[in-house]
């Protein structure tokens, strides 16, 4: 069949699908209608009660609803793709691929497959001839014979794409001088599209590798080192909306923690999840949920701003401090000195006095101290208390009678020493009466009172305050020579210990200390099973200490974990990670699987091959990243010699780019300092407004703006611009050949590199 005669049939096919999407959602709005009439008239019959009936039909209109909405949305394109697969013994069948399932509930099948089911897999990750996928009642094997992806414009189809026999998406050929020649035309020309202000959902183009990566199994942690514009984090976060389809019986998104980097990541990608359907998945990050499960109060003081100060400051010693307390407060040899200071409180906390009611021993301090450090060690400090509480109540009885029965044989001794004593008479019976009643009054105060002593002993056996508790650790000398064992210089210890005190007398808390702390509070207090997450993500998890993952991974069911990030991007260089293998062995002990993604699909040809001569000065080996066959300008590096011809060049860049009909264009300069600057210059020459994007803001668009280094991550433009990229302002130290590494690494079409003076040497004019 000719091409023009498939077009044809494709868009009768899609004509006639939308008009029965059209039907679709013409019947399901009366249902839903329907529903809601019923749903008000059960309210009325049941005033507040509970009813069986109100329940069913609340559940029938939440599924009828959230179908009505994936058919409104699916109406302009339904779906991308069409797979023709033949099952063993079967005939062949055409299978069309959406972001969202859509079924025929009169035929009982499917007319649409979501991206996620099992047969999908066929479209990201088979070729042509023999296939198989993985399906709940086993594998499926057969003829996979056309993989086509349709390209729309204005909800009709443009074009068609069909896949060779045995082609793969990504062709590598290292024999070319190129390196890599791009097959799938369909991808390049998505690739070629302009970026907006969010993140968007990639379902269409979602290659092998990354569709691996999605569909692996939840019951390990996985580590995805990606390169600048490999997609990790839209391959994490369409790893959630996998997981949610295919474990819908189990997983909820409440269930579900997306951990990123500050508030401007999360407000880029705020839009995915939701486009894709998922809703309810929490977002935050690390200083958030810290705050959150602490219950504490006071202005964090961000790794962003630390590291801020850190390139500002011009006092050496000042920094050598910061950087190393950064990197001791977030290593494993702090978490075995936290381990031995709750020894130290234990210890301490050990110091344990008997329960008495009226003179006598109720439960002695004994039988407390021995529950407390040997049958219950394997539980947290706090809730030793309770546990104990609750065991000792179910001996309360038995312990009061064992003291009424010494009572008794107390009193009969006095009685019988009376008799003795005494001949029978008026006295004596008076004595006697008085002992009787003595024992009896004491008796029943012992049984009105053990009670009141038991509760009234667990209520003055007062918790433990994670904040005080870590301020002690470094106010107490005895306490730091016990547990760090010499390991850190007083020096050190001294900065820490000052700097921590000075931050709580003005209610600063630094993110730094927050893992610590987390992890104290979770040794003393614990975390229940059913408050644990059953996924977490962890995105520029580069950026993190070895601490702060192992405090993440404490939160996960079963160490559920997708963490993706990027050595060669890690300007937190005195506190992230240095290499995997540590997390894999420190964090996980070895049971993890660690997956590359070193193919970028963001910037041109020439951006990358620019951007990674930086990367391969770094120090820490890591694989470049591997260019998709996208052609492009090559950066521009610009020398300028006054900041008015600056500004005239930087408004002629942004005219090139409109004209070629993209949008976005970022001046990105090494400091907040230096972008304040940069914005005072544009506003005096430049013809355009620009914005300058500070730590603190919660959104970003990304038209025009001037924005730090640091907060380049994860975000990218159809136009970067480094503003001075000289020999003083990007020198040779690791931290810049990463600074500059990431910044060079945001551009998706065009990249300018201006200087003044003599250009950094990391550049290599």
């Amino acid at each position: 069949m000719k091409k023009e005669e498939v077009l044809r049939y494709e868009r009768k096919h899609l004509e006639e699908t939308k008009q029965w999407i059209k039907n679709e959602i013409s019947q399901q709005g009366e249902d839903e209608e329907k529903l809601l009439r019923k749903i008000g008239e059960l309210k009325k019959v049941a005033r507040g009660s509970y009813s069986e009936e109100l329940e069913i039909s609340n559940k029938l209109y939440d599924i009828v609803h959230k179908n009505l909405e994936y058919y409104k949305e699916s109406y302009n394109q339904p779906y991308f793709a069409r797979i023709d697969f033949r099952e063993y013994r079967r005939e062949t069948e055409s299978f069309y691929i959406g972001k969202f399932g859509l079924g025929n509930a009169s035929q009982g099948e499917e007319v649409v497959i979501d991206w996620r089911a099992p047969i999908a897999d066929l479209y990201y990750s088979g070729t042509q001839g023999e296939a198989y996928y993985k399906a709940p009642i086993g594998v499926i094997e057969g003829q996979l014979s056309l993989k086509r992806k349709f390209l729309f414009k204005n909800e009709e189809i443009k074009d068609i794409f069909d896949e060779g026999i045995n082609e793969i998406i990504l062709k590598s050929n290292l024999a070319e001088e190129e390196g890599n020649a791009l097959i799938d035309e369909f991808l390049k020309i998505n690739l070629e599209q302009s970026t907006g202000s969010k993140l968007k959902e990639v379902v269409a183009t979602i290659q092998k590798e990354q569709n691996d990566i999605i569909r692996a199994e939840r019951s390990i942690p996985i580590i995805v080192q990606g390169s600048a514009g490999s997609g990790k984090t839209t391959v994490a976060l369409h790893r959630l909306a996998y997981l949610l389809y295919r474990y819908q019986d189990k997983l909820e998104g409440k269930d579900i923690l997306v951990i990123a980097p500050n508030k401007l990541f999360l407000d880029y990608i705020s839009e995915v999840l939701p486009n894709l359907g998922v809703g309810e998945v929490k977002q935050k990050t690390f200083d958030e949920l810290a705050m959150e499960h602490l219950k504490v109060k006071g202005r964090v003081y961000s790794k962003d701003k630390k590291l801020q100060e850190v390139l500002e400051s011009k006092d050496e010693d000042a920094v050598k401090y910061i950087t190393n307390s950064s990197k001791v407060k977030g290593s494993m040899v702090f978490k075995e000195i936290l381990d031995r200071y709750l020894k130290v409180l234990e210890r301490d906390f050990a110091e344990i006095d008997s329960i008495k009611v009226e003179g006598y021993t109720l439960i002695t301090d004994k039988d407390i101290k021995k529950l407390y450090t040997k049958d219950l060690s394997h539980l947290p400090i706090n809730r030793r208390k309770d546990e104990i509480k609750r065991y000792l109540s179910l001996k309360l009885n038995e312990k009061i009678f064992n003291i009424l029965e010494k009572v008794d044989f107390q009193y009969e001794y006095q009685v019988a020493r009376t008799k003795k004593q005494m001949e029978d008479s008026v006295d004596r019976r008076k004595k006697l009466i008085e002992i009787y009643d003595d024992r009896d009054n004491l008796k029943s105060r012992i049984k009105t009172n053990s009670k009141k002593e038991f509760d009234s002993y667990f209520e003055n056996w007062k918790g433990i305050d994670t904040k005080g508790l870590y301020l002690r650790l470094f106010e107490d000398q005895t306490i730091y020579e016990d547990v760090t064992g010499g390991i850190i210089p007083k020096s050190l210890w001294s900065y820490i210990k000052d700097k921590f005190k000075e931050n709580n007398e003005k209610s600063i808390i630094d993110s730094d200390d927050l893992a610590a702390m987390m992890y104290l509070k979770v040794k003393i207090e614990g975390i229940s099973e059913n408050k644990k997450l059953r996924h977490i993500v962890v995105d520029e998890a580069q950026d993190y200490s070895l601490l702060q993952l192992y405090v993440i991974s404490m939160f996960s069911q079963g160490n559920s974990l997708t963490i993706v990030g990027d050595i060669g991007q890690g300007i937190y260089y005195y506190k992230g990670i240095l290499n995997w293998n540590k997390v894999i062995e420190e964090v996980f002990g070895g049971n993890c699987s660690y997956i590359p993604l070193t193919q970028s699909y963001r910037s041109t040809v020439e951006i990358i091959n620019f951007a990674n001569k930086v990367l391969k000065k770094q120090e820490n080996n890591i694989e470049p990243a591997v260019p998709v066959l996208r052609h492009g300008e090559e950066p521009k590096i610009i020398k300028y010699n006054n900041f008015k011809d600056f500004a005239k060049t930087i408004d002629d860049i942004v005219n090139k780019v409109i004209n070629d009909g993209k949008n976005s264009v970022a001046i990105i300069g090494r400091t907040f300092e230096e972008c304040k600057k940069i914005r005072d210059i544009m506003k005096k020459n430049s013809d355009y407004q620009w914005t300058l994007i500070k730590e603190a803001d919660s959104s970003i668009k990304l038209d025009r703006i001037i924005i730090p280094s640091y907060l380049t991550k994860g975000l990218e433009f159809d136009c970067s611009i480094i503003f001075n990229c000289d020999e003083q302002t990007y020198r040779e130290t690791e931290l810049d050949k990463k600074l500059l590494y990431v910044i060079l690494t945001r551009a998706l079409h065009y990249e300018y590199v201006f200087y003044n003076g003599e250009p950094s040497s990391l550049i290599n004019i």
